[in-house]
């Protein structure tokens, strides 16, 4: 099948390359998508005010697709925040600290404990819940700070947000941009989350045990105060604090079971997550502030909505791009594309399947490589939809593997620009161990790309 490309579609790869050259450059994009946006709208309708007016559109557009995730990214936040204050947190990980005897066991429990809080948490509220009152037990066992900063990143911003099975914001991304639903690209991205997972950690606790045992790796944090040791004054007693840690894991667990009985996805499950942080965020605050319960909710609300616009912020005028690629052209610019027209990615797709006999490895090496670059400029979110279009295209012009190369373009994203890398979580985890970002960043790089590497390979098995 034939398509004729037009000026739209070679305006949209034009910009597609200098967004790629700005962020391996570690400039900021908003302006060139802004940019691209008005050029493909004045092009489609040869209108000026047309052309101003879809610029508006498309950031509305984009924030309409991404508000449930933004919402229960907000609000989740603003819970962990009362789990902070209140003193819930260190009740709720204190039966851990008891499996913290050696370097080891340091590592490998708060990673997986950091890894299961972020499904529902987040990485970066998890950071706050774990670091503080973990910390100090893990120096104490031998775990230098630097090898607890990098535990907490590996398993959550990266094993965790790549991933992203509960809250499912990465996913969303990608797969609106690729043109698939959410749960084809969850399911696919299953096993590479975990041969990435398991492939980085491991290779990074050899490290980690070897430098221990050369005595090339040594602490040089400042010890914080066991929470254990001097317990701070609470707004809740113990026994309040004991009932929360237990009925809120309870809750999500809930959560969890009713997501598969009852098959929720997408932003159904979302929602789900979503209105089960907002009745903790009740319980807690009103019964730990008494009357002052209704301001101190609207107060933690405000932080959460701050959190969240702020780490979105970046991602909404790329989103609002790429999002032209697809099935958002026609609601924000409107009916202008050939009638041939499959839309700009698919006729892309189409043309290049006609033109380059592409393979499943050039597809996976490439998504990859995309994926990568897209995360250099410390987002991690900000250039997803960008992997999710390409591999649309690259899909179409194979002729199968969209889910599996829309999730390791996504992996490859995220684990890179999340915080496991470049900064964006890196700094809040550096800072909370007290260690150099720049030093946790060099100690990260070659796990993550042995990571990378063994993934891209499993990857075109999958295909």
């Amino acid at each position: 099948m034939l398509i004729e490309l037009t000026a739209l579609h070679w305006i949209y790869v034009a910009f597609i390359l200098l967004i790629i050259g700005f962020m391996v450059m570690r400039r900021d994009t908003s302006i060139v998508c802004i940019l691209g946006i008005f050029l493909i709208a004045l092009t489609a309708t040869g209108s000026l005010s047309h052309s101003i007016s879809s610029i508006f559109n498309s950031f509305s557009y984009a924030i309409t697709e991404l508000l449930s995730t933004i919402l229960v990214i907000s609000i989740i936040v603003a819970m962990s925040h009362t789990l902070t204050s209140t003193g819930i947190n260190d009740v709720m990980i204190s039966p851990f600290r008891k499996l913290i005897r050696n370097p080891g066991l340091a590592y490998w429990t708060i990673g997986i404990l950091m890894m299961v809080i972020s499904w529902f948490f987040w990485p970066s509220p998890a950071v706050a819940l774990l670091g503080a009152v973990l910390l100090p037990v893990a120096i104490r066992a031998g775990l230098p700070a630097l090898g607890v900063a990098m535990a907490m990143n590996l398993f959550g911003h990266g094993i965790a947000l790549s991933g992203d099975f509960v809250i499912q914001a990465a996913p969303k991304l990608t797969a609106d941009a690729a043109g698939l639903p959410v749960q084809e690209v969850l399911d696919a991205s299953i096993p590479l989350v975990f041969v990435m997972g398991i492939v980085t950690t491991v290779t990074a606790f050899y490290f980690l045990r070897r430098d221990l045992k050369r005595g090339t790796l040594q602490s040089t944090s400042t010890v914080l105060p066991d929470s254990s040791d001097n317990e701070k004054p609470s707004l809740l007693t113990l026994a309040q604090r004991r009932f929360f840690a237990i009925l809120v894991p309870i809750l999500f667990v809930a959560d969890v079971a009713a997501m598969t009985v009852l098959n929720l996805t997408g932003g159904d499950a979302t929602a789900l997550v979503g209105g089960t942080s907002i009745l903790i965020l009740l319980l807690i605050t009103l019964t730990s502030h008494k009357n002052k319960g209704l301001e101190k909710t609207t107060q933690y609300l405000i932080e959460g909505f701050q959190f969240g616009f702020k780490v979105f912020g970046p991602v909404i005028p790329i989103a609002a791009f790429f999002y032209l690629g697809d099935s958002g052209f026609t609601t924000i610019i409107g009916e202008y594309l050939p009638k041939a027209s499959h839309g700009i990615v698919n006729d892309l797709g189409i043309a290049l399947a006609n033109i380059v006999p592409l393979s499943k490895q050039v597809g996976a090496i490439t998504l990859t490589a995309v994926g990568a670059i897209t995360g250099l400029d410390g987002s991690g979110f900000s250039g997803i939809s960008l992997a999710g279009s390409i591999a649309g295209l690259f899909a179409a012009a194979i002729g199968k593997g969209a889910a599996t190369l829309t999730a390791l373009g996504q992996i490859a994203a995220i684990w890179v620009g999340g915080g496991t890398l470049v900064p964006w979580a890196l700094i809040p985890a550096a800072a909370i161990c007290n260690v150099d970002p720049f030093e946790l960043a060099r100690r990260n790089l070659v796990p993550v790309c042995i990571g990378l590497l063994v993934t891209t390979i499993v990857a075109m098995f999958l295909i």
